[in-house]
C-alpha cells in the first residue's frame, strides 16, 4: 500500500487540535450549567450550536474544494477555528452565554470546513486500498486529542478559586491552531483537488448522490452515530456527578474513554487488514448497545468503568462509517464528503432531546437516546452498507 506521508502527518496535527476542539463541549456542559445556572435543555444548545453548522456550510464548503482545492480549504478552516476559540475570552469577560454560542458556532465552522475537506483529501493521499488505513490513523490523533484534553482543560477551568476559568482552555487552543495553520500554509502540501466534473451545482449534487445507494444509507447512519457520539460525551460527566464524582475525578474516566478509544482507533489500522468494515461496525456496535443497557438500568459498582469502556467500540466508528459511505465514489468524493457531513448535524438534534430527558426523568434513563441510535447504526453497518447490499443485488439478478 502506497501513502503520501509528509501531507499525511500535517493532517495528523490538525486532526489533534480537531479532537481537542470537540471534547471541549464535554468540559464545557457542564461548566457553563454550574456558571450560567442552567437547565440541561439550555446547555445542550452547546451541542446544537457547534453541530448545526454541518447542514448550513457542507454545499458551500464543497463548491469551495471544487472552485480552489484542498490545501486553501483547510487554511480557511483553521482561521474560522482559531477566531471561534478566541471568541471565548471576550464571552467570560462579558459573562455571556450568547457569545459562548456564537464562539462555538464559528469554530465550528471550521471543524465542518475540515470534515469535508480533510477526509477525501486523506482518501486522495494514496491508493483505493489504504483508505480505510489512512483515515482510521489520521482519526487516531483526533482521538488523542480528545484524551489529553480533559484533564489539561479541567486543571485550567476548575483552578480552586472558586471561579470557572472556561476561557482558558480556549485561549491556548487559538494559539495552538495559529500555529499549525502557518505550518499548513508555508509547506509543500499538494494543491490537490477531487477530479473535475464538468459544472458544481446543488442539484448535481443530490442528483449524483442516487447513483450510490451506499452512500445515501451511510448518510442516514452518521447522522444516527454523530447524535450518539455527542450524546455520550456530551452526558459523560453528568453521569459520574450523579454517582457522587467531582468534576475533576469525572474528567480522569472521560480521558481513560478517549484513551480507549485511540487505542482501538490504533489497532483498528491492524484489524481491518482481517475483518471487513461493516462487519466490523456491526459487531462493535452491538457492544455498545449491550454497555448502554447496562449503565441504564443496572448499578453494578463499575459502571464508571464501563461507561468508560464505551470508547473501545467507538473509536473506530466515524472513520469507518466514513469511508464506507464514500467508498469507490470516484470523481463524486468531495460532493460526498459534503453529504455526510450534512449528516453530522445529528450532533445537534439528539442532545436536546437527551437534555429534556435528563431534566425529567435523570441522565441515567437518557442514555436511551444514544442506545437507539447504536441500534440503527448496527442494522446498517449489517445489512444496508455497500458490500452485503451489492450482495444481495448480485444473488437476485445473477
Amino acid at each position: 500500500m502506497k501513502h503520501q506521508y509528509k501531507p499525511l502527518s500535517l493532517l495528523c496535527l490538525m486532526f489533534l487540535t480537531v479532537g481537542s476542539m470537540f471534547v471541549m463541549n464535554d468540559i464545557l456542559l457542564p461548566a457553563v450549567v454550574k456558571h450560567f445556572e442552567l437547565s440541561y435543555f439550555q446547555a445542550t444548545m452547546i451541542q446544537f450550536s457547534f453541530y448545526i453548522t454541518y447542514i448550513i456550510w457542507p454545499l458551500p464548503i464543497a463548491w469551495m474544494i471544487h472552485k480552489y482545492g484542498y490545501k486553501i480549504s483547510l487554511v480557511v478552516a483553521l482561521f474560522f477555528s482559531a477566531l471561534g476559540c478566541a471568541m471565548v475570552v471576550p464571552a467570560k469577560m462579558l459573562d455571556s452565554y450568547a457569545i459562548v454560542l456564537m464562539a462555538i458556532f464559528t469554530l465550528s465552522t471550521g471543524i465542518t470546513i475540515i470534515n469535508v475537506a480533510a477526509n477525501p483529501f486523506v482518501v486522495l493521499l494514496g491508493d483505493r486500498e489504504g483508505a480505510h488505513i489512512r483515515m482510521n490513523f489520521v482519526q487516531m490523533f483526533s482521538r488523542i486529542g480528545y484524551a489529553v484534553t480533559p484533564i489539561v482543560a479541567t486543571s485550567l477551568i476548575y483552578n480552586g478559586t472558586g471561579e470557572l476559568s472556561f476561557q482558558k482552555p480556549y485561549a491556548l487552543l487559538s494559539l495552538v491552531i495559529i500555529v499549525i495553520g502557518t505550518l499548513i500554509y508555508f509547506s509543500g502540501m499538494p494543491h490537490m483537488k477531487a477530479e473535475e466534473e464538468d459544472t458544481f451545482s446543488v442539484k448535481g449534487v443530490f442528483k449524483g448522490a442516487r447513483r450510490y445507494p451506499h452512500l445515501l444509507f451511510g448518510i442516514f447512519a452518521m447522522f444516527f452515530y454523530v447524535g450518539a457520539e455527542a450524546c455520550t460525551a456530551g452526558f459523560f460527566i453528568p453521569y459520574l456527578q450523579d454517582m457522587g464524582f467531582t468534576p475533576e475525578e469525572a474528567s480522569r474516566y472521560l480521558t481513560l474513554y478517549y484513551v480507549f478509544a485511540a487505542g482501538m482507533g490504533l489497532a483498528a489500522v491492524f484489524i481491518l487488514r482481517f475483518i471487513k468494515a461493516h462487519l466490523l461496525v456491526g459487531i462493535y456496535g452491538v457492544g455498545m448497545v449491550a454497555i448502554y443497557v447496562i449503565l441504564i438500568f443496572f448499578q453494578t459498582g463499575y459502571n464508571e468503568f464501563f461507561l468508560a469502556g464505551l470508547g473501545l467500540f467507538l473509536g473506530i466508528m466515524f472513520p469507518t462509517l466514513f469511508s464506507l459511505g464514500i467508498e469507490d465514489v470516484g470523481a463524486f468524493s468531495g460532493r460526498a464528503s459534503a453529504l455526510l457531513n450534512f449528516a453530522i448535524v445529528g450532533g445537534a438534534f439528539f442532545p436536546p432531546i437527551q437534555g429534556v430527558i435528563t431534566d425529567q426523568f435523570g441522565v441515567e434513563v437518557s442514555f436511551l437516546v444514544p442506545a437507539f441510535c447504536f441500534v440503527m447504526i448496527t442494522i446498517y453497518a449489517l445489512f444496508f452498507s455497500k458490500a452485503p447490499l451489492m450482495k444481495r443485488v448480485s444473488e437476485r439478478y445473477v
